[in-house]
């Protein structure tokens, strides 16, 4: 190896509930090794500043830019991408269904990253008023939507709103 060659170094994660064990570059982010090594395309890249929310995943169970994140931090941790939602191709998660319902997508680019920035907190967020939910939303930009299909939508997922 030469002094120019990047350091390689092993690591262990958990990805989606897969046991994941890889070598990486030391300068490899996290959505490249996602997206590259894994094939887990849904975590899209787009400012690569942390900005957009775009490549929004979980890491130990909160949300996270995967762009602000080199794939070695994430050894020994669980990371869960959009792909992990759904129980299957045939059932969607109840956030993915009620997008799909209140057409809260349009090119589809920002969504994964504002489910994965919804789904820990799902109850608490379904009971959020709209201004609140528009708030919690303010970390992902969306250039398509106008967001207001996905606040009907994450509206839509609160009971008590059903009798108004």
């Amino acid at each position: 190896m030469s002094d120019n060659d990047p350091q390689r170094i092993a690591i262990e994660t958990r990805v989606n509930g897969t046991s994941v064990h890889a070598e990486v570059e030391s300068r490899t982010l996290l959505t490249d090794f996602l997206r590259q090594d894994l094939r887990l395309t849904g975590t899209n890249v787009g400012c690569e500043h942390g900005v957009c929310g775009a490549c929004t995943v979980l890491f130990d169970g909160e949300p996270v830019r995967a762009c602000l994140i080199f794939a070695v931090q994430a050894n020994g941790h669980t990371i869960e991408t959009v792909e992990s939602l759904a129980n299957s191709e045939e059932e969607l998660h109840p956030l993915q269904e009620a997008f799909r319902e209140a057409h809260a997508l349009q090119c589809g680019f920002c969504t994964p990253g504002i489910l994965m920035s919804l789904a820990p907190d799902l109850d608490e967020i379904a009971a959020l008023d709209e201004d609140a939910i528009r708030e919690r939303l303010s970390g992902n930009l969306c250039r398509c939507t106008g967001y207001q299909h996905i606040v009907d939508a994450i509206q839509s997922m609160n009971p008590e709103a059903d009798g108004d």
